[in-house]
């Protein structure tokens, strides 16, 4: 998983710096056309951080792209997870890969029930699998919406034939769903690195670059040759848009406030993307706008993968566009993945203290209304702000207490409140960045507090979402940052995170006192310094 996850992130980094190379060297008269006939935003030339140039879309590639194949697609799928199945019995030999007739018999009968995974497994592994059907349809013809179906038949087929445990009700939401937001991000990255018109070193790097970040997309152009067929075109579905990348690397520090319990500290690497013009002036095409962001970090105790944010727009429509002011309102897509884990294990008895990992947070199912603003009051000054509404079909959030095999969360539903602004000056020699994600979550059905928890197997309660809670998740960040040298900048910031869960029903005792339906809270504090290159 650490190697994959490695292999993602820096292959995302090669797709951007590749496509900058390829950019660099396109002449000013396709840049002006495609800003003034696809995107209608000269404007975005002038805003500091968007690549130099813009490419137009060639005609033969986006009707070839068209094309569907539809047996080509679902073979893909239906192989994807005969493999993954078969790597799941012969090598790992996992037990709940020794299947039979009988087990897809009783998976049928019984039907879907709530698992016990860890939190990364069911909120971003399943997730990225469900990328792979997606993108089973998308490298095939397929439009977004369509493609979605194929992520729906993927995860299905493996819910309910694929696996001895029963099919789990979570999977079946955050697979399709949360896969065609990771699995749109992939197709459009790895778009940016195809280029069917090289050859030799070249060409052999932009298609295993783009085989890992879409490896799906990759085992297509294998199949039908259009690994190594040299163009005349570029073979880009897209072209290149606006795009703004930005891979920070340096320090983090994080430390649990008001507990007292310790600090740890080590390196951090963050990438941002920013896809698509932000102001255009009505979109129906969904992803045509994006944010990207994945926050790795090497900590002792702490998950490799800390955070995962993507924001895909699905429709758009711009309200006032002036010189100085830009005001856009659209529906848009949220995948949000926030993980820690224990900074310090030992606990004050004396105190009903929270849960020793202060905070995590998966919600792959979101969507909601989006307001983006561009003010320009003085030549110097730009602001850029944001405000997003969405509900949550699907949440998963920390629990201080219902713990079963690897699951220390609970499921639930929701809403997220977010908003953030940059203050640029001086074409951002310096910025300030403040944004605030507000998440509030509320279990359906737990359990209920007679439950006798010595008649189940491991003594707790089974398919069931958690305790009885409603929980509330704030995230905060402000950072500042310095142009040190052309694209070379210096960022320092902090942020926040707090968790505070109301338990219903229940009562808890310290050891010296009880507590009836008590509400915990866990906060951690972090600050970090870092050197940011712009591509």
């Amino acid at each position: 998983m650490k190697r994959l996850l490695f292999l993602v992130f820096m292959s995302l980094y090669g797709a951007m710096s590749a496509a900058y190379s390829q950019i660099s060297h396109t002449v000013a008269d396709e840049e002006d056309i495609f800003f003034a006939t696809t995107y209608g935003a000269i404007r975005n030339k002038d805003d500091s951080g968007v690549v130099a140039s813009v490419i137009l879309p060639d005609s033969v590639d986006v009707a070839r792209y068209g094309k569907k194949h539809f047996w080509r697609a679902a073979g893909e799928t239906f192989g994807f997870n005969i493999g993954l199945w078969a790597f799941d019995r012969y090598v790992l030999k996992g037990h709940y890969a020794y299947i039979s007739w009988n087990t897809v018999k009783e998976n049928f009968r019984h039907g879907f029930e709530w698992d016990d995974d860890h939190l990364h497994t069911n909120m971003f592994d399943h997730p990225y699998n469900g990328s792979i059907f997606f993108n089973a349809g998308r490298s095939n013809g397929y439009n977004f919406w369509q493609s979605e179906l194929f992520a729906i038949g993927g995860s299905a087929m493996w819910e309910m034939c694929m696996e001895r445990e029963y099919p789990s009700t979570n999977d079946i939401i955050a697979t399709p769903i949360g896969g065609a937001a990771i699995g749109e991000v992939l197709y459009r990255a790895s778009d940016l690195i195809i280029d069917d018109r090289t050859s030799g070193a070249e060409r052999f790097g932009r298609e295993l670059a783009a085989f890992v970040v879409n490896p799906m997309r990759g085992l297509t152009r294998i199949i039908t040759g259009d690994s190594w067929r040299r163009r005349a075109s570029s073979g880009r579905n897209f072209g290149i848009p606006p795009i703004r990348v930005e891979l920070s690397m340096g320090g983090r520090l994080i430390t649990l406030w008001d507990n007292d319990e310790g600090t740890k500290a080590g390196v951090a690497a963050e990438i941002d993307i920013e896809y698509g013009d932000r102001y255009a002036d009505n979109s129906r095409a969904p992803y045509d706008y994006f944010t990207f962001m994945l926050e790795m970090q090497g900590i002792r105790s702490q998950p490799l993968l800390s955070r995962v944010e993507i924001v895909g727009r699905l429709l758009s429509k711009q309200i006032i566009d002036r010189p100085d002011l830009n005001l856009n309102i659209g529906l848009y897509q949220h995948f949000d993945f926030f993980d820690s884990d224990t900074i310090h294990a030992e606990r004050n008895p004396s105190r009903l203290f929270p849960c020793a990992v202060p905070y995590k947070l998966g919600a792959p199912a979101s969507v909601g209304g989006g307001v983006m603003l561009r003010y320009v009051p003085l030549p110097m000054m730009r602001i850029d702000g944001f405000v997003h509404f969405n509900g949550i079909a699907l949440a998963g959030i920390l629990t201080d207490f219902y713990r079963d095999y690897h699951r220390n969360y609970n499921w639930g539903s929701g809403f997220a409140m977010k908003a953030g602004v940059n203050f640029s000056l001086w074409d951002d020699r310096f910025s300030l960045m403040l944004a605030n994600q507000f998440y509030r979550i509320y279990t359906w059905n737990g359990y209920a507090p007679e439950f006798d928890w010595s008649t189940t197997t491991e003594g707790k309660p089974v398919n069931i979402q958690g305790d009885a809670s409603n929980s509330i998740f704030n995230h905060f960040e402000a950072s500042l940052s310095y142009r040190l040298w052309r694209s070379l900048f210096l960022t320092g910031g902090f942020d926040m995170y707090i968790r505070n869960t109301h338990y219903d029903g229940m009562t808890v005792s310290n050891g010296q006192s009880m507590t009836v339906n008590p509400i915990i809270e866990s906060k951690q504090l972090g600050f970090h310094l870092m050197l940011k290159y712009r591509f």
